[in-house]
C-alpha cells in the first residue's frame, strides 16, 4: 500500500491505493489537508484532519469513492440578517472603484459561482491574469485563491476590492461609500455594534459565501441511495477512482485539499503552446519557494458542468477535453472515448441546487452610488459594457490528440 503524508501535518497519512480488484495504486499527489468539519467555520484556526481512505478490496472502486467522499452537510444558518448584509453587498458593485463591478460579475450564480471567460473583467475593462475559481462550497477548501494566499473566505472576502484590476478600490473609499449610504449604515448597526468596519465587511461578505451549498444527486448517492445515480453516471464513480482522480479530489467538495504539480507526469506548459506567465507559477507566487513553481490549489468538482472554461488559465473550453488534459498531464491515462463519455456523464451529476436565499431580491439594491471624490479610481472613465466590451479571452490552447488504440495495461503497483 502507498501512502502519502502531508507535508504540513506529518503525524498523520492519508491511504491512497487501496486493493480494488487485486491491486490498485493512485498516483499524482503528494500534498493533502482536509478542510475543518461543518459547523467551525473559516473564520477559525484550521483543524487538520484525515481518514483512510479505502476499504476492503472485494467493496470495490465506488466503496472507495464513498469513502473519499463525505456528502454535504445540512445547511444550518446562524444569522439570518447577516447573511442578507453579505448577500447585498456581494451583489453591490458601490465596492469597486467606480462603481462597476461587484463580486458576482466574477462569480455570477448563473455560471456556477465562476465566470464564463477565460479571465475576468476588472474596473475600466482591465483583464485580470487568471481564471475566477467558483466560489460555491469555497467553505469546504483548505485554502482561497489558486495560488492558496488566503487562509479563509474572510482573507479572501477583501482581497478583489483592493486589487487595481479587480475591483480597483481602497479601503478608506468601501468603507466611505458604505457609510454614506443610509441602508448600509443601518443594516451594519443591525448586526455589529461597532457599524462598518473593514473586519465587519470581510466577515459579512465570507458569511454570506458560507451559505452557498449545492448538494445534488451525488450527495444523496454518497448517503446510501444506490438509484440516485444512473448506470452511466456509476460507470464514471468507478473510473473516476480507477484512474486515480480520487487521489486529488476528495472531500465534501471533491478537491480543495491540497496543492498539486499541474504537469505532474508530463509538460502541460510546454503542450499548452503558449508563454508562461506571472499566473502559471502558481504557489510559487506566495512562498517564492522553488519547490512550489506550478503548484495550484487542486479544484473542487462540484458544479464543474457549468464552469468552464477550465483550469487556472481558462484553456479547456469543455468539459470532456479537460478531462483528456488531466488524465494525461496528472495521471499519464489517455482515455479512450467511452471512458472521457462516462466519467463525464459522472462530473454532470455534481451539479448541485443553490439554496433560494442564495439570489438577490430584485430590486434590493439601490442605484449606484455617486463618485467617491476620496478614490482618484472613481473619476476615472467608466468601464464599456455590453456588446462592445472586450471579452477577456485569449486564443485557444491546442486540442489534446485522442489516442488512436487504447493504451496497455498499467503493471500492478
Amino acid at each position: 500500500m502507498k501512502t502519502v503524508i502531508s507535508r504540513l501535518m506529518p503525524s498523520f497519512g492519508l491511504a491512497l491505493a487501496v486493493g480494488v480488484a487485486g491491486s490498485l495504486t493512485l498516483g499524482g499527489c503528494d500534498s493533502v489537508r482536509v478542510p475543518p468539519p461543518w459547523g467551525e467555520g473559516t473564520g477559525t484556526p484550521l483543524t487538520e484532519y484525515a481518514e483512510p481512505i479505502g476499504g476492503p478490496s472485494s467493496e470495490g472502486p465506488l466503496a472507495v469513492l464513498r469513502s473519499a467522499v463525505q456528502p454535504i452537510p445540512d445547511l444550518v444558518v446562524a444569522n439570518t440578517d447577516k447573511v442578507r448584509l453579505g448577500r447585498r453587498l456581494f451583489h453591490d458593485p458601490v465596492l469597486s472603484g467606480d462603481n462597476t463591478i461587484s463580486c458576482a460579475s466574477c462569480h455570477s450564480l448563473d455560471h456556477g459561482g465562476a465566470d464564463a471567460r477565460r479571465s475576468s473583467l476588472g474596473i475600466h475593462n482591465q483583464v485580470g491574469p487568471i481564471n475566477s475559481p467558483t466560489v460555491l462550497n469555497a467553505r469546504f477548501q483548505f485554502v482561497q485563491f489558486w495560488d492558496g494566499r488566503a487562509t479563509d473566505l474572510r482573507d479572501q472576502a477583501g482581497g478583489p476590492m483592493t486589487n487595481a484590476l479587480e475591483m480597483g478600490n481602497t479601503w478608506d473609499g468601501v468603507l466611505a461609500a458604505l457609510g454614506r449610504t443610509p441602508p448600509y449604515r443601518e443594516l451594519f448597526q443591525s448586526v455589529y455594534p461597532d457599524g462598518v468596519t473593514q473586519a465587519n465587511v470581510r466577515d459579512a461578505i465570507a458569511t454570506y459565501e458560507e451559505t452557498l451549498v449545492t448538494p445534488s444527486r451525488f450527495d444523496r448517492w454518497l448517503k446510501g441511495a444506490d438509484s440516485a445515480l444512473t448506470a452511466d453516471e456509476r460507470a464514471g464513480a468507478e473510473l473516476f477512482v480507477t484512474t486515480g482522480c480520487v487521489t486529488c479530489h476528495q472531500g465534501v467538495a471533491l478537491g480543495g485539499t491540497s496543492f498539486q504539480r499541474l504537469g505532474a507526469v508530463g509538460d502541460y506548459f510546454a503542450f499548452r503552446g503558449t508563454p508562461l506567465t506571472e499566473a502559471d507559477n502558481g504557489r510559487y507566487n506566495v512562498t517564492h519557494n522553488e519547490a512550489d513553481r506550478h503548484f495550484f490549489k487542486v479544484p473542487t468538482l462540484r458544479n464543474v458542468e457549468l464552469t468552464g472554461p477550465y483550469f487556472h488559465d481558462g484553456s479547456r473550453e469543455t468539459l470532456e477535453d479537460a478531462v483528456r488534459v488531466m488524465a494525461r498531464f496528472q495521471l499519464g491515462r489517455p482515455l479512450e472515448d467511452a471512458q472521457v463519455s462516462h466519467l463525464v456523464a459522472f462530473l454532470k451529476s455534481l451539479t448541485g441546487e443553490i439554496p433560494a436565499e442564495a439570489r438577490l431580491p430584485p430590486g434590493e439594491l439601490p442605484p449606484p452610488a455617486a463618485p467617491n471624490p476620496a478614490n482618484p479610481a472613481t473619476l476615472g472613465a467608466p468601464g464599456v459594457v455590453g456588446p462592445g466590451a472586450p471579452t477577456g479571452i485569449r486564443p485557444a490552447a491546442p486540442a489534446l490528440p485522442r489516442p488512436a488504440a487504447p493504451a496497455a495495461p498499467r503493471p500492478a503497483a
